[in-house]
């Protein structure tokens, strides 16, 4: 189906209008996953309930390496790093420093820019590729059967309105409407009961753009946004107080002066909010046709800033097995790779994140002889480091592989030199790629200059009709002889040495069908 279709809602009465496609929760996980489906010619509409301009106050501010190579992916990395500064050392404990200049990617740095530039970039390229935007619109009702998903959405009139899709996903953040529709359980605990946050201005300019810091019963972390403005997080043990007590300026400069000596100077603030930092995640990240994903399926805490990424990773995994499903050639099973890949990151997120912020609050003995021997394991062990810095930075998650399969499968591949370019410029498309190794005289021989192989051209398959516009067939620009398929979200779905055409034509069928 890619289309559209009228049909009448029983539930409410009113014209149920019928798409591929429903995401629910204009944030960066929602914005990214609606792009991506518009991108591959899949109409799809976005629901959200707040008001059409983007908010500048949200919480994240950090991207890592592995967001920057999904963004680059999609041709926005660049004018995203533009918005903000970067930053190459990660530091914890106090005492423990971690080198993001090492990390193998094209972005070895974290990059401090707001979330609403994010969520501006991500609008504006959904807007292009054609996505239909109803804000100002909450989902009150869900009901699902074999082919479709029934939503009840109430707009800014009060007038609910059913719309009826083939797939919905619900990524409208930690108090999820669509995942209380289906009634499932979001266990957890609240890690930290009292944070802060603020964005002031500063008479005196921090040494870092990211200054972070304890003592005491006191937390805080001062980031600059580059335009004068600065984020400010904190917390007061000694203070743990309901999210919707009272905050003023004079508190956060005075947590800021226990936990960082000085306050720089706090004039100004056009921003004070508390919360709690919880930690949760859904069992199930697909019911039927509706998934989860983002803060509608787990979040973290603050420390790492992997939530806001975590999320983005789940889009780029789930659009483009979507846009197959809906356009017909998904293979069988293809859709429940989503909870088999993403569950366990977002598992794995959830025990990372979660460490580090009770070792950073340590305060019994026992707690800070572990966090003693971590900092000290960490500092003298480098393939450790290597490893916190790969999860960190998201670049070090891998997928389960089947049994038997290359140990390439299920990889991250890194912005790899092609003939053509960079294979991150080869991925803008939105399709497989196949990069074959480099043609080697006696294969060149045999067909006229410039002909096609048997597995397309460099450009885009052309063997069978079905399958134009989903792949593109690129060579390695250095000797390697391994032939690799790469998925949309720049993993291996297939990989072969000194793989025979029969091979290549197997595994391409096996993906593309």
């Amino acid at each position: 189906m890619t289309g559209t279709e009228i049909g009448t809602d029983a539930s409410t009465g009113t014209v149920s209008t019928t798409h591929p496609v429903i995401v629910v929760g204009s944030g960066p996980t929602g914005l990214l996953l609606a792009g991506d489906l518009a991108a591959a010619g899949v109409p799809v509409t976005l629901v959200e309930r707040r008001p059409r301009e983007i908010s500048n106050l949200s919480r994240a501010f950090g991207v890592h390496a592995r967001t920057l190579e999904q963004l680059d992916a999609r041709g926005l990395a660049e004018r995203l790093i533009a918005t903000g500064s970067t930053i190459t050392e990660l530091r914890l404990f106090r005492r423990l420093a971690l080198d993001l200049g090492t990390l193998p990617s094209r972005f070895p740095f974290l990059l401090i820019t707001p979330q609403y530039e994010v969520e501006r970039l991500l609008e504006e390229r959904a807007r292009e590729a054609g996505v239909e935007f109803l804000f100002e619109s909450e989902v009150v009702g869900l009901r699902q059967d074999g082919s479709g998903v029934d939503l009840d959405i109430r707009g800014a009139d009060g007038a609910v309105v059913g719309r009826r899709a083939v797939y919905v996903v619900g990524a409208d953040g930690h108090r999820s409407a669509v995942r209380r529709a289906l009634g499932l359980p979001f266990p957890g605990v609240s890690v930290i009961r009292s944070l802060f946050l603020a964005d002031v201005r500063l008479t005196e300019r921090p040494d870092s753009v990211l200054t972070v810091d304890g003592a005491g019963d006191a937390f805080a972390m001062i980031a600059s946004f580059g335009d004068g403005w600065y984020r400010v997080m904190g917390w007061n043990r000694r203070n743990e107080t309901p999210d919707d007590a009272p905050l003023d300026l004079d508190e956060v400069k005075e947590v800021t002066r226990r936990a960082l000596g000085t306050d720089y100077g706090m004039c100004e603030a056009r921003w004070l909010s508390r919360f709690h930092s919880d930690e949760r995640q859904v069992p199930e990240y697909r019911v039927g046709r509706v998934f989860l994903a983002g803060d509608a399926a787990h979040v973290h805490s603050p420390a790492g800033g992997q939530g806001m990424n975590t999320g983005l990773q789940d889009a780029a995994n789930l659009g483009w097995k979507l846009a197959a499903a809906v356009q017909g050639w998904a293979p069988d099973g293809l859709l429940d790779t989503y909870q088999a890949e993403r569950h366990p990151v977002g598992k794995a997120v959830l025990r990372s994140s979660g460490g580090l912020v009770r070792l950073a609050r340590a305060q019994s003995p026992a707690l800070r002889a572990v966090r003693a021997v971590v900092t000290a394991f960490l500092h003298a062990a480098r393939p450790a480091r290597a490893k916190a810095l790969a999860q960190i930075s998201g670049i070090g998650y891998s997928y389960d592989a089947p049994r038997g399969s290359h140990p390439l499968v299920g990889t991250r591949v890194p912005d790899v030199a092609l003939e053509s370019g960079r294979l991150h410029e080869a991925l803008r498309g939105g399709r497989f790629v196949l990069i074959e190794p480099a043609a080697r005289p006696a294969r060149e021989a045999s067909r006229a200059p410039g002909a096609p192989t048997a597995y397309g051209t460099s450009t885009a398959y052309d063997g069978q009709g079905a399958r134009r516009g989903r792949l593109t067939v690129e060579r390695w620009a250095s000797g390697r002889r391994t032939t690799v398929l790469v998925r949309p979200d720049g993993y291996v779905a297939w990989a072969a040495d000194d793989a025979d055409a029969a091979m290549v034509e197997g595994a391409v069928t096996a993906h593309l069908g």
